[in-house]
Parts: structure tokens; sequence; C-alpha cells
């Protein structure tokens, strides 16, 4: 799509033959909102965010390269060239309009997935089992709000690709308020929706697990006409979902009950993941999935669920999984010296997530399981007590040595020690960086940490401080 294309769509077509010749009939390389990481050739928009004005950035991103900007009105240019502008009433809502443009003329189809957790791992699996047979585009990373869904979809028109070069897309969709989802299938509707999942997570903004609920069927509700829905039939919540609509097409995935797609003699070997029986509606296949937890098995089945849909054969489906490794910080293992282990999850965490990994490390053969666990953010009213029950939990599982960082870790500490854990063997820092320095001191050979804790506290600065001290085994 051309520069005077886009600016047409975005304003009226005699602002656009103010863009200078020589850029006017050129292609964009790419779209973006960061004038810190934008690339010669891209377009920018000076989107308003919560903490900065990106029209505050526009002459650092025409410096770096950008084809051009987009503006609002009343934006005054100091030194910048007007003719490198493109003017519209509102930024984001521009960004939005071009993609939602993008995705009309399209003639493949946009799977989005949400959840209350497992949607990355999922979008990379889904995206792998697709591939086997058609052309895939996915969203970098979890670009999956207001601004990120838009950049995802606008990928397909970047680095001298277009949407006629794709067949399937497939994008995250996240939330933290209600009647966001719906504001994202309105930008791009779905032509199969995905809920993976309903957690406690963002209490903060909500009265009851029940109200997350609500707000995650809004991706059924946002599905084309005609369209499909995958859903979990072992999450109550999500399987009611289905009762929203009549004009889509309904598959589920599931290990505990009857389900459209599901993984049957499954055979739990710790941290190298499982091995199980693939049934869909097509046929059954021996498969293995190198993922650890029952989490992933479940994220597994339904990217099964996707591809068997759209036509996959089971056997490349099984193919793909096998194939499969973490996305970064999302189960990753870390093999230190010594032969310690760590489980570098530390990209979020809520309440269930975390119950899902102490399994996995329950089920790990190691000489001594350590635990090191932030805080779990946006909870509310409810996080002191989530928190506690969390500790009990971990009191139960097998586990040597517990470490909670910063804030309302304590809780899981104070959790842990009522339920007979010493106040040697549950321990509470206020950094992370003090809670590696623990940590180093406490390890012995053969251990194996599970490391988790929600994105704004950085877990992952502890694995990363392992790793220095440590050194990586060898292969």
């Amino acid at each position: 799509m051309k520069l005077g294309e886009i600016m047409s769509l975005l304003t009226s077509a005699e602002a656009a033959t103010r863009l200078q010749p020589r850029i006017r009939s050129q292609e964009p390389m790419g779209f973006s909102i960061d004038s810190r990481t934008i690339k010669p050739g891209e377009l920018f928009f000076a989107v308003r965010g919560e903490i900065h004005d990106g029209h505050n950035f526009v002459k650092q991103a025409l410096d770096r390269g950008a084809l051009a900007a987009v503006v609002e009105w009343g934006y005054r240019a100091e030194n910048i060239d007007e003719s490198s502008l493109i003017r519209t009433s509102d930024t984001l809502r521009s960004l939005q309009s071009l993609a939602s443009t993008v995705l009309r003329t399209w003639q493949g189809f946009e799977i989005a997935i949400t959840g209350s957790s497992g949607k990355t791992t999922t979008k990379e699996i889904t995206a792998a089992v697709l591939s086997r047979t058609a052309r895939v585009i996915k969203s970098s990373g979890n670009l999956n709000n207001a601004y990120g869904v838009p950049l995802s979809v606008l990928k397909m028109e970047s680095d001298g690709a277009h949407a006629s070069d794709f067949d399937f897309g497939v994008f995250e969709m996240g939330m933290n308020h209600a009647g966001e989802i719906s504001e994202l299938t309105r930008i791009a509707p779905p032509d199969l929706g995905v809920v993976t999942n309903v957690a406690a997570v963002h209490l903060e903004f909500f009265e009851s697990v029940d109200e997350i609920a609500e707000a995650k069927a809004e991706m059924v509700s946002g599905i084309k006409p005609g369209g499909a829905a995958v859903l979990n039939a072992d999450d109550d919540r999500v399987a009611r979902m289905r009762s929203r609509r009549r004009d889509v097409e309904f598959r589920t995935f599931g290990i505990e009950r009857n389900a459209d797609v599901m993984a049957r003699e499954i055979k739990a070997d710790g941290l190298r993941g499982s091995s199980f029986i693939l049934a869909t509606p097509h046929g059954e296949v021996a498969a293995k999935l190198p993922l650890t937890g029952r989490h992933n098995l479940l994220n597994a089945l339904a990217a099964a669920a996707i591809g068997d849909f759209y036509g996959v054969p089971v056997s490349e489906i099984a193919s793909a999984l096998a194939t499969c490794t973490p996305p970064k910080m999302r189960g990753q293992l870390v093999k230190l010296a010594n032969d310690i282990t760590v489980i570098n999850d530390s990209y979020n965490s809520n309440p269930n997530a975390l119950d899902e990994m102490i399994a996995t490390l329950r089920s790990t053969e190691c000489k001594r399981r350590i635990v090191v666990a932030g805080e779990m953010l946006e909870l509310g009213a409810s996080g002191p007590e989530l928190h506690r029950a969390s500790g009990r939990r971990i009191s139960s599982a097998d586990i040597g040595l517990l470490i909670g960082v910063r804030g309302m870790a304590n809780e899981i500490v104070k959790g842990a020690r009522e339920a007979g854990f010493t106040a040697d063997n549950a321990v509470f820092c206020e950094t992370v960086e003090d809670a590696a320095e623990l940590l180093l001191g406490r390890l012995d050979a053969g251990d194996c940490v599970l490391v988790k804790g929600s994105r704004g506290v950085r877990m992952e600065i502890v694995v990363e401080r392992l790793r220095k001290q440590l050194g990586e085994a060898p292969e």
C-alpha cells in the first residue's frame, strides 16, 4: 500500500497531494508508534499514551528515517517539513482504521486468541500448526491491546510483504477492563476466536471472576457471523460462552471433559513435557509436546483444534507440536552449572498459573525444589488472601525453599508459614536483587528452581543474575 493511498484513507484526497512527491508513491517498510525503535522507511504514528505523547517525538522519528509521520491537526510542527506529515483528527483511531481497512480487503482468515493466561503460547503453537500447510503471519511478542493489535495486523503490509501473501493471521487480544475485547474485535473482527481460560486476574478492575468471564466472552460476541469459536471444555466459565451465539460453529478442547479435540493416555515426563494420544474429529495420532505442564498441554490442544478446523492433517498437527519451544520467559528451561535447573516462567503470574507451575515443579525429579515467587499484581482487595492461599498450597507441594519477592508476596510467605514452613525455608525479600543474592547463597548442586511473578516485578532479573554468576551448563 503506497503512502499516498494511506493518506487518502486517513485524511482528504486534497491533503494527500501535500506529501512530498518523492514519498507519495513509496510503500512504508513498516508501521511504528515508538521513535526509539523505528526503522528507516517506516510510517510513524504519533499516538498519545498514558505516559508519553508521540507528538513530542515526531522530529526524532523523522531524523531516524521515518518515511512520514501521522500527527493530529493541532500539532505545531517546528523545524519539520510539513510535507512529511499526515494530519488526522485522532492518530490512534487512524492507526486502527488503517488496520481495519487492510483486513476488509484481505481474503485470508483472522484468528484471535484471548484468555487469562496462555495467549502467547497458544498463538505461537497455532502459527506453527497452520504453517505446516499454509502461509501464516502472527503478532510479535504480546502485542495485544488497542495499539498492538493494529500494529500486528499491519505487519502484513510491512517489509515488502502484502496481505495477499498470507492465508492466516494469528493475533492476541488482551484486556484488563470490560469492553476492551469488544473494541479490539471491532478493529479486527476474527473469523475464528479462541478463549483459553478464565482465572483470577485483573481483580483490581473487576468485582469477581464471573465479571472477568463476561469480559472475555466479548471475544465470542465479536466473531464474524458464520465464523467459529474454539473454547476450553475444562473451564466451566469458558464452556458456557457457547450460549452467546447461534450463528458461529463451536469447537472444544480439553483433557478432563469430553471435547472435540482431546489428549488421552497422557504420560507426563517432568520438564521434558508429555506424550499422549491426540484425538480429533478427523483421527487420532501419538503425539509429544516438549513443553512443561498441564496448562501448556491445554494450549497445544487449543492450537490443535484450530488446525483441525482448518483442515490441517492430524499427523501434521502432531509434527508441529513435537517441535514447539516455549516463548521467552514462559516456562523456558535454563540449565546452569552444578546440575542446577531454572524454570524461567517470569513473564507474568496469577494464582492459577502459579499453581500450574508448582504442579510441574512437583513432578520434576531433582535434589530439592525451590520456588521464587514474585507478587501477583492487579488482584484488588482479594490480593492478600489469594497470595496467602498460594503460600498454603506451596507448603504441601514438596518444596524445600520458598522465597517471596516484593510487596504482597510477603503474604505468600505468611501463608506457607501458617501451613508449617519455618522462617528458614519461607523467606521474604523486598527486591528481586535481594532475592537473587539470597538464592545464590542457598543453592546446592542438583536443585530445580521455579522463578515466577507478575510482569511489573521483573523476576527475570533473578534468572539473569543466576546465569551470570553460575554460568550455563555445556550442551
